[in-house]
């Protein structure tokens, strides 16, 4: 019995219909036209569009059963591991932080549209090193590892990428002035909205989103983010907004010409949950144990993945710039 009632409320926690239940236990529902209803209402839109798409994926007899069966133990796991880390820092940088920040802004339509701005820059921070630096990047690969694009790839996560992202990306906002009531609105639209972008064929066939294409980075754009083509490598870091990948030159339209490759180059078993998780861990590991050198052997921890102590290196910038100059692209 007891091990019912514990798969009922991870189920419940998974939907995250659990203040939608207290709400109308309780009658309150005046309650949902406050801040905190209208949260409670748009918490579980992810997870049953998570169920949607796997259903549509049985209709459309593409089941993508691998992918969904190694992310849903990556949250299983993640559940037990981290799972107040990522809170832990966010609160632990609010405090160190913020008596260092110059001014404050206020819950204002103006300064929310500076905070997402900022934010942006912190995601893009975290999201460029986490792929520029290999260490971080034993941190995000696992992510990167699902070999088809669904809602559940949003759940793919090493435990402890979520404290080092929020680590950074709250740093940079509560420098900058952004005060922590701003901050956790910015969160939440941004965590939601990063959650959809992961949307997969079988419940959006083309994440374009027409004109918005244009302006916001969209399914299509993070879908480009996800592939392993020449093209496509390391491309799309922002969230929302694509200003600082235009800025600094990482922006990437998805090409009708190439069709997006999803995973990471390294040769492996993307059902296998173990190799998913660690395997750019233990492949790290291999490297630094075989280099010769104290140097070296940080070398292979702080470059980029595909460098190579005797320069025979593969990084996905050595590799996207051949494609580029060999003209490969076709209308």
């Amino acid at each position: 019995m007891e091990l019912l009632e514990t798969l009922f409320d991870e189920l419940i926690n998974f939907l995250g219909i659990s203040q939608v239940l207290e709400l109308l236990e309780a009658g309150d529902y005046a309650a949902f036209r406050t801040y905190d209803g209208i949260v409670s209402l748009i918490y579980p839109i992810i997870p049953l569009l998570v169920i949607l798409e796997l259903i549509l994926g049985f209709i459309y007899k593409n089941p993508q059963a691998k992918v969904y069966k190694v992310n849903f133990l990556i949250y299983i796991f993640n559940r037990f591991a981290g799972r107040f880390i990522a809170i832990a820092m966010v609160a632990f940088c609010i405090g160190l932080f913020q008596p260092l920040a110059p001014f404050q802004t206020s819950l204002t339509w103006y300064w929310f549209i500076y905070g997402y701005i900022v934010w942006e820059f912190g995601h893009f921070l975290y999201h460029y090193w986490g792929h520029k630096v290999r260490l971080f990047w034993c941190l995000h690969s696992t992510h990167h590892a699902p070999e088809n694009m669904n809602l559940t790839v949003t759940y793919a996560h090493f435990f402890l990428e979520a404290p080092y992202a929020d680590t950074i990306r709250t740093t940079v906002c509560i420098l900058l002035g952004v005060q922590p009531e701003l901050l956790f609105l910015i969160m939440f639209i941004d965590g939601t909205y990063g959650a959809f972008i992961h949307v997969g064929e079988n419940l959006l066939k083309d994440g374009r989103l027409g004109f918005l294409n244009k302006f916001i980075l969209t399914p299509s754009h993070h879908r480009v983010h996800h592939a392993r083509n020449p093209l496509y490598m390391d491309t799309n870091f922002c969230n929302l907004l694509n200003i600082w990948d235009r800025v600094f030159g990482t922006y990437q339209d998805e090409e009708k010409a190439v069709k997006v490759e999803y995973g990471i180059t390294r040769e492996m078993d993307s059902g296998n949950f173990l190799d998913v998780y660690f395997g750019e861990i233990v492949a790290l590991f291999k490297d630094v144990y075989k280099a010769p050198g104290l140097k070296n052997k940080f070398l292979y921890m702080v470059m980029p993945p595909g460098w190579d102590h005797e320069g025979d290196h593969k990084t996905a910038r050595l590799i996207r710039n051949r494609y580029l100059m060999s003209g490969e692209i076709k209308d």
